[in-house]
């Protein structure tokens, strides 16, 4: 936790969606870290792991998909909400599958974003 607010990382390609969503996160009493890619994010971790991972989808060299698959089979377990403009069939399964808690389809409402992230990070 930064400062005693759970920590939220951002991984996203797109710079205006990173920006949106760290100043959402930090208006509702989370800290944010931004990442542009998937290894951005990954070389982080040696650092600071994140209560929570929102992580989009579709980016360049290393999808969503990909990153959550990387984790699972290193034992890194971080709760992650999806966050896609595609809903492809079968892809809610399959990130579900790689250890998603949520699959949500942009455009996402703040207070669904939030109660993902809330829900991801309760103790199961």
């Amino acid at each position: 936790m930064a400062d005693g607010r759970p920590l939220i990382a951002v991984v996203d390609d797109d710079s205006s969606v990173r920006k949106a969503l760290a100043h959402l996160l930090t208006v509702k009493s989370y800290a944010a870290n931004t990442f542009g890619s998937a290894k951005e994010f990954l070389d982080s971790l040696d650092q600071q792991k994140p209560n929570c991972l929102v992580l989009d989808l579709h980016m360049p060299e290393c999808g969503g998909l990909d990153l959550q698959h990387h984790l699972l089979r290193n034992g890194i377990k971080i709760p992650t909400v999806i966050i896609t403009a595609h809903d492809e069939v079968g892809l809610r399964e399959r990130c579900s599958n790689a250890g998603a808690s949520a699959f949500l389809v942009k455009p996402i409402s703040v207070d669904i974003l939030i109660n993902a992230i809330d829900a991801a990070m309760k103790p199961h």
